[in-house]
């Protein structure tokens, strides 16, 4: 018996024909189990064969249900990686968004302070008090048009906002083209610091915003990357269970859109 079966498990053909044999004796084995199946043998083979054919359908299913989920993680792997590689795209552009937004922010704190400092000489000098001059009609439309130009030219320099140009043609919101040139040019001045400062403050809200929204970009890049991995290490785990293309076991492969 030891020699039988050192041989049944060492060599292969053995193996197989002993299997076959199993297989071939296994309807007479049913019939002779029960005293129905002897006494109506055609009955207990059509049985088996059913037996045999569901157990085969089984292990047909089971093995396209593996094969489908293998495919389907295979799948999944290509498709979170691409998202992955999306998502790491993203992040570097909101992290130059970030950075924009910072440079931007020094550039607005630079041009706050230098009016500022400009506001602050202008005061030094208006209190020496400013030259008379006769109150004429003349003096009046130099008075305008001067503060007009002042206002316009702050205008384009990025200083005042494009609305305060309106505003003093029309003499609104505390435009007053009755004072001295001298002190119009420090009302001038004055708004100029007072909206270059708005301006960095918005330059650093802006620049939270992009913080935050790169800080959000570089946490789904992380994200979708370990889901990644963790995708590709299964779908590496399964791919041997999919069919190779042109083989018997790819009419198993199931079709997918």
């Amino acid at each position: 018996m030891n020699i039988l079966a050192d041989m049944l498990l060492t060599e292969p053909a053995p193996m197989a024909i002993w299997a076959t044999l199993m297989l071939l004796t296994l309807p007479a084995l049913v019939v002779l189990a029960s005293p129905h199946n002897v006494r109506n043998p055609g009955r207990a083979l059509i049985d088996t064969v059913g037996f045999l054919r569901r157990r085969a359908e089984r292990r047909d299913a089971e093995r396209l249900r593996r094969i489908e989920e293998a495919v389907q993680a295979a799948r999944y792997a290509d498709e979170v990686g691409v998202a992955a590689e999306q998502a790491g795209y993203a992040a570097q552009r909101w992290q130059g968004h970030w950075e924009a937004a910072g440079e931007r922010v020094d550039a607005a704190w630079q041009a706050w302070r230098a009016a500022d400092a400009r506001w602050a000489r202008s005061r030094a000098t208006a209190a020496f008090g400013t030259p008379y001059t006769p109150k004429t009609p003349m003096e009046y439309a130099y008075r305008e048009r001067f503060l007009h130009r002042a206002v316009q030219a702050a205008a384009v320099r990025g200083e005042l906002p494009v609305a305060a140009v309106a505003d003093a043609l029309h003499g609104r919101n505390g435009w007053d083209a009755r004072l001295h040139p001298a002190v119009q040019e420090t009302v001038v001045l004055q708004a100029s610091a007072a909206h270059l400062r708005r301006v960095h403050e918005r330059a650093v809200e802006a620049e939270r915003m992009a913080w935050q929204d790169s800080l959000r970009a570089g946490r789904n890049r992380d994200s979708l990357a370990r889901e990644a991995a963790v995708a590709t290490a299964h779908a590496e785990a399964v791919r041997h269970l999919i069919p190779l293309p042109g083989t018997a076991a790819a009419a198993f492969r199931p079709a997918f859109a």
